[in-house]
């Protein structure tokens, strides 16, 4: 029916329509006029207007049903948003605020505005698409995942979900052939599947666990340890930490954690100056031994490595997301930590270590990694040695079964090569496809292992790999129902950003599926913090090929799939160039005809919802959809809300007039201009995200909907119990993915 549109709007602009208009008002509003008792002359006087009128009113009627009985036109009529006066004066410049009562996330003012947001999004939200979607997900996520199992000792643990529970399981096998047993079951946790199971540790001698769990998706986690062999929930409980995984001590007498000091408000209060303890178990929390801290430098945080062997204790003290790192040895049990790197000059990551040798992983002098050995003379003198050279992008790096084995990135693929533990070569996994292969967790003198491949169009299958041999067999391979691998393909592809740098792209689709301009395409991207974006099989994205639609995964500056260069590449002052290579994507599917600007829908999270919001604004005319996912969103004022300062490492100092010019160039909040038509946007958040605080996206679709010039609709999607991502629930999962995918299919398709 939406033919009828146009003529609508004709008549609606016409001289008929001014006309009628007058006319209808008089018959309604006017007491005294009654058509029955107009004199012949005026009747004839006004017939052919009476006739047209009519006329137009009828099909006017007519339209109206017939639309009501297909698509749904909603007038957009957004909520009512306060506006403050607030403007400040930054290095000279001007900027407006005035939505800043809305970084007050959790008080009543706020929520009552959300509910409202959620009432308008609801009612666009619920179409054909998002139905079927939402019973292809049901019916595909009923299918057996397994993580990368590792083992201790005899034992094997990994985590598992036969897709019908909320929150994956903690498994166990005692030993090769023993039936798996659960050892842990957040899904009992709560009722609705909100708290979720975060870090487990298992104790070196394979009887304690220590674990984490969030409640509602916040980052915050409290610890607490069972005994493996009864299950029973021992008086250990660890809270107030954050980004901290349980280390423990080589005799299992306890574990090493990070914490920081209980905020007013936990969601949304600054956390910094974090310190290491050492919690014993038994012990009350208030009884843990501070390891490390540093209340004049609050920006640096702690992990601890312990050894298989030898009395040394490895400290890594690193300073907000920045990659770079100082390494503190204490070589005793008693003796207190010394420098052994003393500048933030590289990255090193601890791998492991025999006796009187510690292997690292670093970038030293090495933009795309190596490994190095330090070794430790009895009198205690320090030598370093160059083990393994710069090649390719090392992706990861461990030492397993007395070996080195490293993932090298070539061109986002991965390749597998084996090294002995004095760097030299022994051979490449002799592995058939190509894809991601992630794995290799154990320790040093282990003689067995598991790694997992997957890509675009291949589900996961995990593979147990004798260390001795380099022999592998299958352990375990998904089953995604209704999914056959041979229906699909996928081929990565290089275009040009602006600057001429070459971008690979991954483009997946279903075989036989005419590819035009009509085809609806979905554009992913991350770009940032070191982190690289690897062929996997999702079946979010699977929703969308089988939907008949494109995926297109950019791997853009920012990340590391070509080593530290391309990260520096698209951080800080250079952060447009990331920017650049999304919409430079976009524009490159749409010269080969993969799709339009009519039919492109953008998709990243955090970092990427940043991403999505900057490309949008930047380029209005280059999307049909736009969905920023949990998105740092306002650039000069990220640094004030939880951990938000850590990413000035790549964002840079708001506080610092070169890096605040930078940052409001680009920043979505500020950048959002008037009398300019965007693409219809769906901005999605948790209201427990204490990560990116939701803050970021309030304020932008606050702005956004002021703003907008056309019809296209600004909307605001905001989960309650969840936070930025991880342990969501899986019902909650489905929604999202239903919501997102059906809208902007229904959007693109239009209907």
């Amino acid at each position: 029916m939406r033919g009828f549109v146009p003529l609508v709007f004709y008549l609606h602009r016409s001289k008929l329509y001014k006309v009628s208009k007058y006319y209808l008002f008089t018959i309604i509003y006017t007491d005294n006029l009654n058509l029955h008792n107009l004199s012949d002359s005026t009747y004839n006087l006004h017939r052919p207007i009476m006739r047209s009128l009519i006329s137009y009113y009828v099909l006017f009627f007519i339209i109206y049903v017939l639309n009501s009985c297909g698509e749904v036109i909603i007038e957009m009529n957004y909520p009512e948003t306060k506006k403050l006066d607030l403007v400040e004066d930054k290095f000279g410049q001007t900027v407006e605020d005035n939505y800043r009562w809305l970084e007050d996330f959790t008080s009543n003012e706020s929520k009552d505005w959300v509910d409202k947001q959620n009432i308008l999004t609801n009612k666009f939200l619920s179409n054909t698409y998002q139905k079927r979607i939402k019973k292809d997900l049901e019916d595909i996520w009923i299918s057996d995942q397994i993580s990368i199992p590792y083992k201790i000792g005899d034992k094997t643990f990994y985590f598992f979900n036969d897709g019908k529970k909320q929150q994956n399981v903690f498994m166990m096998k005692g030993c090769h052939d023993c039936e798996a047993k659960i050892l842990l079951d957040p899904n009992k946790f709560s009722s609705d599947g909100t708290i979720s199971l975060g870090d487990v540790s298992v104790s070196p001698d394979g009887r304690k666990i220590a674990y984490s769990t969030s409640d509602g998706g916040s980052d915050w986690r409290t610890w607490k340890v069972i005994d493996i062999e009864s299950k029973e929930e021992l008086i250990d409980k660890i809270e107030w930490s954050k980004f901290s995984y349980a280390t423990w001590e080589s005799d299992s007498s306890g574990f090493y954690y990070q914490k920081y000091k209980k905020p007013d408000e936990a969601l949304a209060d600054i956390n910094r100056s974090p310190e290491l303890y050492f919690h014993k178990l038994s012990d009350s929390q208030n009884k843990d031994k501070l390891i490390y801290g540093d209340e004049e430098n609050p920006d640096l945080s702690w992990s601890i490595s312990v050894p298989d062997e030898g009395d040394y204790r490895v400290l890594s003290i690193g300073e907000g997301t920045d990659e770079r790192n100082l390494i503190y040895i204490k070589f005793k049990k008693d003796e207190d930590f010394i420098p052994v790197i003393k500048e933030f000059e590289a990255t090193y990551y601890f791998l492991g270590g025999i006796k009187n040798t510690l292997w690292f992983y670093t970038t030293l002098d090495a933009p795309k990694g190596k490994v190095i050995a330090l070794n430790i003379t009895d009198k205690g003198k320090l030598s370093w040695k160059d083990i393994i050279q710069e090649s390719d992008p090392i992706s990861t790096v461990s030492i397993v079964g007395e070996k080195i084995i490293i993932n090298y990135l070539k061109d986002t693929l991965t390749k597998i090569k084996f090294f002995d533990l004095n760097g030299n070569y022994l051979s490449d996994l002799d592995f058939p496809n190509e894809g991601s292969i992630n794995g290799f967790y154990g320790k040093v003198k282990d003689d067995t292992a598991y790694f997992e491949f997957t890509n675009y169009t291949t589900p996961e299958e995990v593979f147990e790999i004798n260390l001795d041999t380099l022999k592998y067999k299958s352990y375990w391979k998904s089953a995604v129902p209704g999914f056959n691998a041979d229906d699909y393909t996928s081929e990565m592809q290089f275009y040009p950003s602006l600057d001429g740098t070459r971008i690979p792209i991954h483009i997946s689709s279903k075989k036989g599926l005419k590819i035009d301009k009509e085809t609806p395409v979905l554009l992913y991207g991350y770009g940032g913090f070191n982190i690289p974006i690897l062929p996997n099989f999702s079946k979010t994205f699977y929703m969308w090929m089988k939907s008949g639609g494109v995926i297109a995964v950019a791997n853009l500056r920012g990340g590391s799939e070509y080593g530290d260069a391309w990260h520096e590449a698209g951080m800080l002052l250079n952060k447009q160039n990331v920017f650049d290579d999304f919409s430079f994507a976009a524009k490159y599917l749409h010269k080969q005809e993969i799709g339009s600007p009519g039919t492109t829908a953008s998709l990243g999270r955090s970092n990427g919802g940043l991403l999505v919001a900057a490309t949008m604004l930047q380029n209005p005319d280059l999307f049909k959809v736009a969905i920023p996912q949990v998105g740092v969103l306002d650039m000069l004022r990220f640094h004030k809300f939880t951990i938000g300062w850590a990413w000035t490492s790549d964002y840079g100092e708001p506080d610092e007039k070169e890096d605040f010019i930078n940052l409001l160039s680009y920043s979505p909040y500020h950048n959002i201009q008037k009398d300019i038509c965007y693409p219809t946007t769906l901005i999605t958040t948790s209201s427990r995200d204490d990560r990116v605080v939701p803050s970021h996206s309030y304020k932008f679709a606050a702005r956004l909907q002021e703003f907008q010039s056309c019809d296209n609709p600004i909307l605001l999607r905001v989960e309650s119990r969840a936070g930025h991502g991880a342990g969501t629930s899986k019902d909650k999962q489905i929604d999202e993915i239903a919501d997102i995918f059906g809208y902007a299919l229904s959007v693109i398709k239009g209907n």
